[in-house]
């Protein structure tokens, strides 16, 4: 995928990823690699917000494509909507090289203790 991270926090999470390498047959960026961005970074946000000795496990993802992509590079950025105990929840905005919206997705990751 060459995601590549350019800030983590447990607030925001901003990454981004190559249409190249990430599209369907048609050439256009594959709606699964959107997912895949979405998920990589809230779940990573969702791992910082655990802390040290807990873990995040993606429970549930939700993805809407707005436009198609065919080139460059695009850019999401996870924003944390809930931080609890037991749940982490992100809202993801990907975006292509010219700020047009590509995807807006939420993903919610349970928080559990590593035994």
């Amino acid at each position: 995928m060459r995601i590549e991270f350019v800030e983590a926090t447990a607030e925001r999470v901003v990454g981004r990823m190559p249409v190249e390498g990430n599209t369907q047959p048609m050439g256009l960026l594959h709606g699964g690699a959107s997912c895949v961005l979405a998920e990589t970074l809230g779940s990573t946000g969702a791992g910082l917000h655990a802390g040290e000795g807990r873990f995040a496990a993606g429970i549930e993802i939700n993805a809407t494509h707005h436009r198609s992509a065919t080139s460059g590079y695009v850019t999401g950025v996870a924003t944390l909507l809930h931080g609890g105990r037991t749940l982490a929840t992100y809202d993801i905005e990907i975006t292509d090289e010219r700020g047009r919206r590509v995807c807006t997705a939420r993903l919610t990751c349970m928080l559990r203790d590593v035994h």
